[in-house]
C-alpha cells in the first residue's frame, strides 16, 4: 500500500487533522533497509563511546562491561515497543505521529516538540565534542572564537549536504557508520587478546553506583527513534523498521560491552583519564594510536551530526505539513526534494545550544526529556491494539502488553532516580509548546480532500 492510498485511521478525539495532499514536490523513497539500520547505528553510537569507559570504570570498575550488556537489555523493552507501533506507519514524525495518533493533537504536538528539542541539544553536545577532540591537535579550535568558527562551519557543511539530497545524506551516514565503527572494531581485535587481570585488578571501586552506571548508559543507547522520523523517505517503513532497530541493537549493545572490556583490561586506572579511549589506543600503538582514536572521535561526531540533521527536521517538516508550525516548515525544495527550510531551522537550534553551553549541559537535558518520550510510545503499544481499524503491525512483539509494561516501568524508574536540578529546563520547554500549541489551534485546520 503506498502512502497515498492508506485509508485514514479513527481519531483519539475530534481534534484529528487530516493532511490535504500535497500540491507541490513529494519526498523520495530512497532510504533501503540497510540505511535505515545504519542510520540507527550512527544517531546512537556518537560521543559518548569516547568518555564513557573511563566513567563507568568510576562506577562500577571491572564490572562496567557486564553494566554495558545489562543496559542493553533494559533498553529491548522500549526499542521493541519503537519497533511494533513504527511498523504501523508510513508517515513522516516518528514519536510525535505516534502520540499524535494515540492521544490526539494536543499530546502528540508536546512529542513533537520534545523530541524535536531532545535532538537539538544532542547536536550541541556533539559539536562540543567534535571541537574538545580537535583541540587535542589544534588547542585555538576548542576555545574562544575558533570554537564558534569551528562549530559553525561544521554545521554549514552537513546542512548543506542534506539539503542537496536525501539519498546524497543517507549514504552519507552510510559512510561515516562504517568510518566510526571500523577503529572501535581495530581497537577491540588488537585490544582483547592482550586483556591483563592486573590491569583489570587495578579498577577497583570502594562503593559501587550501578543506578547511576544504567543512567548513563541510557543516554550513550538513545537516539536510535531519530532514525524512525523520515519514515516518509524510507523504501519500506513498515517491513524494515523492526529489522534496523533490533539489528542496531545488537550491533551498539555488542560495540560498546567489548569496547569497555577492551578499555578497562588495558588501561590501568582507566577511571582518572578525559580520553580513555584514546589512551586504549596508545597502550596498543604508541602515540599514532592516540591520533587515530582522536580522529575517530571526530569521524564519530561528524557522522552523528550528519545523520541528526537528516532525520530530526523531518519532526518539523511533518507538524508544518500539519499546520501544528508555521507551513514555511513544511516546504520541498523544488529541485532537491528536501524539506531545507525545517533543515534550517533545526541546524541553526542545534548550533545555538552548541555555542551556549557545553557537553554536560546539553546531555543533561537531552537525557531527561528522553525518557519522557519514550515512555510515551511505550504506552501507545496497547492502545494501537485495542484500536479497531488500524493496519496490522509490520512488526509484532510477543507479549506485547507486558513488554510495554516493562519498558514504560523502566522509564519511570529512570526518571525517578535522576536529579531534577534542572528540571524547570523541561517545564519551561512544554511550557512553550502548550502555548504554541494553543496559537496553532485558532488557526483554521486545512480541509481535508474529498
Amino acid at each position: 500500500m503506498t502512502a497515498g492510498a492508506e485509508p485514514p485511521r479513527p481519531a483519539a478525539g475530534a481534534d484529528r487533522v487530516l493532511v490535504p495532499p500535497r500540491q507541490g514536490p513529494g519526498l523520495v523513497r530512497a532510504i533501503g533497509r540497510w540505511d535505515l539500520t545504519a542510520a540507527v547505528v550512527n544517531g546512537t553510537i556518537g560521543s559518548s563511546i569516547f568518555g564513557m569507559p573511563a566513567v563507568l570504570a568510576a562506577l562500577t570498575g571491572a564490572w562496567s562491561p557486564v553494566v554495558a550488556l545489562l543496559a542493553g537489555l533494559g533498553i529491548l523493552a522500549i526499542t521493541l515497543c519503537h519497533a511494533e507501533v513504527a511498523s504501523r506507519f508510513q508517515e513522516p514524525g516518528g514519536t510525535y505521529l505516534y502520540a499524535r495518533e494515540a492521544y490526539g493533537r494536543a499530546v502528540g504536538f508536546q512529542a513533537g516538540w520534545l523530541s524535536f528539542w531532545i535532538r537539538v541539544t544532542s547536536m550541541g553536545a556533539n559539536l562540543n565534542v567534535f571541537v574538545d577532540y580537535l583541540g587535542q591537535m589544534a588547542p585555538s579550535a576548542a576555545i574562544g572564537p575558533g570554537r564558534a568558527v569551528v562549530m559553525c562551519v561544521v554545521a554549514a557543511l552537513v546542512t548543506l549536504l542534506n539539503v542537496l539530497g536525501v539519498r546524497l545524506g543517507a549514504r552519507t551516514v552510510d559512510l561515516f557508520t562504517v568510518a566510526k565503527l571500523l577503529p572501535l572494531i581495530l581497537l577491540v581485535v588488537l585490544g582483547v587478546g592482550r586483556i591483563s587481570g592486573e590491569v583489570l585488578a587495578t579498577q577497583a571501586v570502594a562503593a559501587p553506583d550501578w543506578t547511576q552506571a544504567v543512567l548513563l548508559l541510557i543516554f550513550a543507547y538513545g537516539g536510535f527513534e531519530a532514525a524512525l522520523v523520515p519514515a516518509s523517505e524510507a523504501k519500506d517503513p513498515r517491513r524494515d523498521s523492526g529489522f534496523a532497530l533490533l539489528t542496531a541493537l545488537a550491533i551498539v549493545a555488542g560495540t560498546y560491552m567489548l569496547v569497555q572490556l577492551t578499555v578497562v583490561g588495558l588501561v590501568p586506572h582507566v577511571a582518572t583519564l578525559k580520553a580513555p579511549v584514546a589512551a586504549a589506543f596508545g597502550v596498543l600503538l604508541g602515540p599514532g594510536g592516540v591520533t587515530l582514536a582522536i580522529l575517530a572521535a571526530m569521524i564519530s561526531t561528524y557522522g552523528w551530526t550528519v545523520g541528526a540533521v537528516l532525520t530530526s527536521p523531518r519532526i518539523l517538516y511533518s507538524m508544518g505539513e500539519r499546520a501544528e508550525l508555521p507551513s514555511i516548515l513544511a516546504r520541498v525544495h523544488p529541485r532537491f526534494r528536501t524539506p531545507d527550510v525545517a533543515i534550517y531551522a533545526f541546524a541553526a537550534a542545534g548550533l545555538a545550544f552548541a555555542l551556549s553551553g557545553g557537553f554536560a549541559a546539553n546531555a543533561t537535558i537531552s537525557a531527561i526529556i528522553r525518557l519522557v518520550t519514550y515512555a510515551m510510545v511505550c504506552s501507545t503499544v496497547p492502545i494501537f491494539r485495542r484500536r479497531a481499524g488500524m493496519e496490522a503491525p509490520g512488526f509484532r512483539i510477543p507479549a506485547g502488553g507486558a513488554v510495554a509494561m516493562v519498558g514504560l516501568g523502566f522509564c519511570l524508574w529512570l526518571l525517578s532516580t535522576r536529579t531534577f536540578a534542572q528540571a524547570w529546563i523541561l517545564a519551561a520547554i512544554i511550557i512553550a509548546g502548550w502555548l504554541l500549541g494553543r496559537v496553532a489551534g485558532r488557526k483554521p485546520a486545512p480541509a481535508a480532500a474529498a
